[in-house]
């Protein structure tokens, strides 16, 4: 279990470096990310966009690296998503070009790279009011899932965190009230849900749920309402209702409470690192530190 995204880097550092294709690469955000990355031994970037905008970024940072020219955005994403078809990179990284675009060439039935039943958002969160890293889905792709999407978001979170040394995750099904409401469906959804982790349907994690945030994350908030259970107090995955609850946890960690924010998707061949435009460097830094670490697994 990692405390902070320092504690996170420092170990992605000591595995060994894993080629990254950033599309869109007219991002200098992105590229300062990649050069840091670079310099600890966690990344060798591949850029694929504009090679004339990119190359005078590449020369303001100071890096050194492969550059594959592309016309618009989406040749950019079919040239990205090719170049780790054809194993010349572990990990897709999203640039200057819009998620609708690079998902598009991610699903393509042809030469895409999807995997799983479903694409989610994994966010983890660094916030210093909390002693580990938090992890959150779904706040970037599922709009309002279902339960049998909430559980594909709980399998994907779960195979990637046990990927990355999480051996049981602790998983809070989040809801605004920790008791069973017929007047919210994502109490009895959670419920449910955590039936079916005492039977065995999902496995390698511990869940319970419904619970509110305060007794997913503080054991005393979860003593005083009298909350027991390995879970209460102790989550490490956050699941949400539903994307706007997610997309507002997340950013409250950094508005409100200065923390970093790291995203990537899942149920694809391989980590695609995607945070906001408005993320800086650090945030981008963190998301390939977790998708290096996660590709040096598999």
């Amino acid at each position: 279990m990692f405390c902070n995204f320092d504690e996170m880097l420092q170990y992605a550092s000591k595995l060994g470096t894993q080629k990254v294709a950033l599309v869109g690469s007219e991002d200098e955000e992105g590229l300062r990310a990649l050069k840091k990355a670079q310099d600890l031994g966690i990344a060798e970037p591949i850029l694929v966009g504009d090679k004339e905008k990119t190359s005078q970024i590449c020369e303001k940072v100071e890096l050194d690296c492969e550059i594959i020219d592309a016309s618009d955005s989406v040749e950019a994403a079919e040239k990205g998503v090719k170049a780790i078809r054809n194993n010349k990179a572990q990990i897709l990284m999203k640039g200057l070009v819009k998620t609708s675009i690079l998902l598009k060439a991610v699903l393509n039935k042809e030469w895409g790279l999807r995997k799983g039943e479903l694409l989610s958002h994994l966010a983890v969160l660094d916030v210093p009011a909390v002693d580990r890293l938090i992890f959150v889905s779904d706040g970037g792709m599922v709009i309002k899932p279902d339960i049998n999407e909430k559980v594909a978001i709980i399998n994907n979170a779960v195979s990637f965190m046990n990927n990355i040394g999480y051996e049981n995750p602790r998983v809070a099904l989040l809801a605004a009230v920790e008791v069973v409401n017929e007047s919210m469906p994502e109490t009895l959804e959670a419920a449910a849900i955590s039936k079916m982790a005492q039977r065995r349907q999902l496995k390698n994690c511990e869940i319970d749920g419904p619970l509110a945030l305060d007794n997913a994350l503080s054991e005393m908030a979860a003593k005083i309402k009298k909350i027991s259970g390995s879970v209460a107090g102790n989550a490490d995955l956050l699941v949400v209702p539903d994307i706007h609850s997610g997309n507002i946890l997340g950013k409250s960690a950094i508005y409100l409470a200065d923390g970093t924010i790291a995203g990537i998707i899942l149920g694809a061949t391989v980590p695609i690192v995607i945070v906001s435009r408005a993320d800086v460097a650090r945030s981008k830094l963190a998301s390939l530190a977790l998708s290096a670490i996660s590709a040096t697994k598999n």
